[in-house]
């Protein structure tokens, strides 16, 4: 994964990895701790097996996650309005943050594929952003 993060509002975060078990690593997050935030909602994504699959397309007013990639790979493009960022997740211990104001998309997913999400609210359909033009008009209006 590239390890730096050019778009604003977001930022990597790495979990604790211990991999000295011999049946398997085991890696730690805790809220207030390694995940900055008080976990109110996980979700995750899996059964991915279109490969043209296209998943978030949207943005946050307020919402603060964190995601990462349990298993296999897939593509997160963010966009914060100016400037414009691809990654490709790859591992299940780094964590990119989706702050606020930050449009993002992810593809190309493999089959075995698993993505979670921790946010630091509850499901709120007003928070979202789901137009890329609205998108783009509430960036300039904040500035």
């Amino acid at each position: 994964m590239n390890k730096k993060i050019k778009v604003k509002n977001s930022g990597i975060i790495k979990l604790q990895f211990v991999d000295d078990f011999p049946d398997g690593a085991l890696v730690i997050g805790e809220s207030r701790k390694s995940v900055p935030f008080d976990i109110k909602r996980i979700y995750y994504i899996t059964n991915l097996s279109n490969p043209k699959a296209i998943r978030g397309k949207h943005a946050h007013k307020k919402l603060e996650q964190y995601i990462f990639c349990l298993s296999g790979t897939f593509r997160l493009h963010l966009d914060d309005g100016m400037t414009k960022q691809n990654l490709t997740m790859d591992s299940p211990y780094y964590g990119i943050r989706l702050g606020p104001k930050l449009w993002h998309i992810m593809t190309k997913f493999s089959r075995d594929c698993v993505i979670l999400v921790l946010a630091d609210d509850y499901y709120d359909e007003n928070d979202y952003i789901r137009d890329y033009k609205q998108f783009m008009k509430y960036v300039k209006e904040d500035k």
